[in-house]
């Protein structure tokens, strides 16, 4: 299932060090220029939703909402995440491309 292959490419980016999580480690990703991919938890409140909206859009960092965010966190070894940068481009480009398959209605 799509959802699965998502969060599974989301560990093994996590386990190879290119993922930066939590709200103070993302919104830095995403300033220093590092972050590739932004993925916010379709359960993150509607103010960190959109500061991260914003942050994204000024730095030209796509984004999307996905998934709890216990799955979130779950899928990268931690506890509940409601936000994480993909700090690697080719993780990033893969599941960027999962996210806009999913939001097509697509399946692999």
């Amino acid at each position: 299932m799509q959802r699965d292959r998502i969060l599974s490419m989301l560990g093994l980016a996590a386990k190879a060090g290119k993922i930066a999580s939590g709200e103070f480690s993302t919104e830095k990703a995403v300033k220093s220029g590092s972050a590739f991919l932004v993925i916010v938890s379709e359960e993150a409140s509607e103010n960190t939703k959109k500061m991260f909206h914003d942050k994204c859009s000024f730095y030209q960092v796509p984004i999307y909402a996905y998934a709890s965010k216990e799955a979130l966190g779950n899928a990268i070894g931690k506890q509940f995440r409601a936000s994480l940068a993909v700090l690697d481009e080719g993780f990033a480009k893969s599941l960027e491309e999962k996210l806009i398959n999913r939001e097509n209605g697509i399946t692999e």
